[in-house]
């Protein structure tokens, strides 16, 4: 028998008992090939593993797991931890402490997990540890000691992940952002949002931020904030997030209930990005050669939706967004149709923004001379001026 595709597969007879060779042995070679096929499985057949390592175990072969610990996998710890816990209880936090203190990464990262459902009276004495491990070069240890930072309500790390925010080092800067997600700092979130808004990577930061906080409720407290959010969340599509996004996110009934209940300046730019990016995956098959039928299905369902919107419509309502201080400028200027309303930009103190007009005059077959002068008189950046120099 196919161990493998029986433990993953629908057949309770052949799963059940894949599941009880796994534990009893315990095969530990079979653990690893799992966990080696775990970006190949879906999530709801995942789930349905860990479901079935569950219910394989028993008070006399839940100290098998411990032989897991070698393989670290974020599908199956915390069915893991929560079998060690139910049967072991506090017998094994010696145990598990060891592990932790002196393991390799994956049984840190499992230990971690596994004190996830203790008291913290239990796990406290760790701390300077956790705090060290929270910044591991390691994922899945990161983020479990950070989700324990959190629920140890350590305010110092939290404050330490703030002040790098301020960092002139953006790489820096995401890095706290991660780490203050990871920790559940909705208060942090307008701080978050401000260093979205100035950063290169402001399409990294805005795919964390979901995780914060659902983009549905974000929408309904602060409505521009979630709309820019989601500009950079598509835009990000998919050179840095899969097209799987568009479910992920919820994207399509996002969009669908913006354009039919709240079409706005900046929600209509959005939709625009959207239908633009939507029709950019479906010209090229690579993009989508990998994904699975559900977000295939998704992404033509959307697009169907979005062609039936009229760009006109979009495009007449983005001009309120051309000028200086609005966050939307940047998307803005790349769907302006008109070039007056792009020369009005020329006199921008945003230099970086002088030059995208300036680029998009030139794409647009519109630059002149007139135009570069213009510019020139407010650039003061000496790299700025000598690429409008040549343009």
């Amino acid at each position: 028998m196919d161990l493998i595709k029986a433990l993953t597969g629908k057949n309770p007879a052949e799963f059940e008992q894949a599941a009880h060779v796994l534990v009893d042995t315990p095969d530990v070679e079979l653990f690893k090939k799992l966990v080696k096929q775990e970006d190949f499985l879906f999530d709801f057949v995942k789930n349905n593993v860990a479901k079935r390592i569950q219910n394989a175990c028993n008070k006399t072969n839940y100290r098998n797991l411990l032989k897991f610990f070698d393989y670290y996998s974020p599908s199956y710890a915390t069915a893991i931890s929560e079998v060690l816990h139910q049967y072991g209880g506090d017998e094994m936090l010696e145990e598990i402490k060891n592990r932790f203190l002196d393991g390799n990464t994956a049984q840190k990262a499992y230990a971690a997990k596994f004190f996830s459902f203790l008291d913290n009276d239990n796990f406290c004495d760790l701390l300077p540890k956790i705090r060290e491990f929270s910044k591991s070069d390691d994922e899945y240890l990161a983020t479990n000691c950070i989700e324990l930072l959190s629920k140890l309500n350590d305010i110092e790390s939290k404050n330490c992940a703030i002040e790098k925010m301020s960092s002139k080092d953006e790489f820096e800067q995401y890095s706290a952002v991660k780490f203050l997600v990871t920790y559940g700092a909705k208060d942090c979130l307008t701080h978050i949002i401000e260093v979205m808004k100035k950063s290169s990577l402001s399409e990294n930061i805005a795919s964390e931020i979901p995780f914060l906080i659902p983009i549905e409720d974000m929408l309904k407290e602060n409505f521009e904030a979630g709309i820019l959010v989601l500009c950079n969340i598509v835009i990000a599509i998919p050179e840095i997030l899969s097209p799987s996004a568009f479910v992920d996110y919820n994207l399509f009934e996002i969009l669908e209930n913006l354009y039919y209940n709240n079409l706005t300046s900046s929600s209509a730019l959005l939709l625009r990005i959207a239908k633009s990016k939507v029709s950019e995956l479906l010209e090229n098959d690579e993009y989508l050669f990998d994904c699975d039928k559900n977000t295939k299905d998704e992404i033509n369902n959307l697009n169907k939706f979005l062609s039936e919107i009229k760009t006109r419509k979009l495009n007449s309502l983005l001009y309120d967004e051309l000028y200086e201080d609005s966050d939307f400028v940047f998307f803005a200027v790349d769907y302006t149709d008109d070039i007056e309303e792009l020369e009005t930009l020329l006199d921008s103190k945003n230099q970086t923004l002088v030059l995208k007009v300036l680029t998009i005059l030139k794409e647009k077959l519109a630059l002149t001379q007139n135009h570069k002068e213009l510019a020139l008189k407010n650039i003061t950046n000496n790299d700025i001026r000598r690429i409008i120099e040549v343009l």
